[in-house]
């Protein structure tokens, strides 16, 4: 249902062309998959949320953890953001929690978190190794809607993100981020964390090569 709602709303949106565009890019990535990454590890500790503020004057945070939550709150907010990020529904049923920011009555960020194995893959398709049985957790699945870019909603998510783990007892975050995707970097940077590792994945059909190279920790 949300595939077709998402194909309508891109067709109304951006037009014909965007919408092929975007088809053959959900269908290629169903087949194939390569993705060169770093593997980013950070360690919980204390934070202000004023350091991590959005440069916005009014928006509206939620924190989801299941399908009757969200659909709970598109009957109260007016939005419903599973029609937006059609993955969140299955995310949402492995066991994923959603971080959430509306900015007037519509969907602006979002961003996940995983505490157990089923919920990663939710989330993230690369399969580093998180140790979830010793107080470890993974982010991923970020994103913010282009209109709204630029003003902080990353950091404030990450932020609310890292909070959320802390109080659950979790110490250690893992997450992946493409080689080139430099703002989600700059985003993380804000943390201060360990580049662990750069990965090599590749995925065609039920194929799959995994590889790490090590990234020295420096002073």
């Amino acid at each position: 249902m949300y595939l077709i709602q998402r194909a309508v709303d891109i067709l109304r949106e951006e037009g014909l062309v965007i919408l092929l565009q975007r088809s053959f890019d959900f269908i290629r990535d169903c087949l194939f998959q390569l993705e060169r990454c770093y593997l980013y590890e950070h360690t919980i500790g204390p934070m202000n949320e004023n350091d991590y503020l959005p440069r916005i004057d009014s928006f509206t945070f939620k924190i989801v953890s299941s399908n009757k939550e969200a659909d709970e709150l598109a009957v109260d907010i007016g939005c419903d953001f599973r029609r937006r990020f059609i993955y969140a529904k299955k995310s949402l049923d492995k066991g994923a929690t959603a971080f959430c920011i509306f900015v007037d009555g519509e969907i602006a960020h979002i961003g996940w978190v995983a505490t157990t194995e089923d919920a990663k893959k939710g989330i993230d398709p690369v399969p580093y190794k998180v140790d979830f049985d010793n107080n470890e957790a993974c982010t991923g699945g970020t994103e913010t809607v282009p209109k709204h870019r630029g003003k902080g909603l990353m950091v404030y998510g990450y932020y609310w993100r890292r909070l959320y783990l802390r109080d659950r007892g979790i110490i250690v975050s893992r997450n992946s981020v493409r080689v080139n995707n430099t703002i989600s970097q700059k985003a993380h940077a804000r943390f201060n964390p360990w580049i662990k590792a750069e990965i090599r994945y590749l995925k065609l059909l039920g194929w799959e090569i995994y590889k790490e190279k090590p990234i020295p920790q420096t002073d």
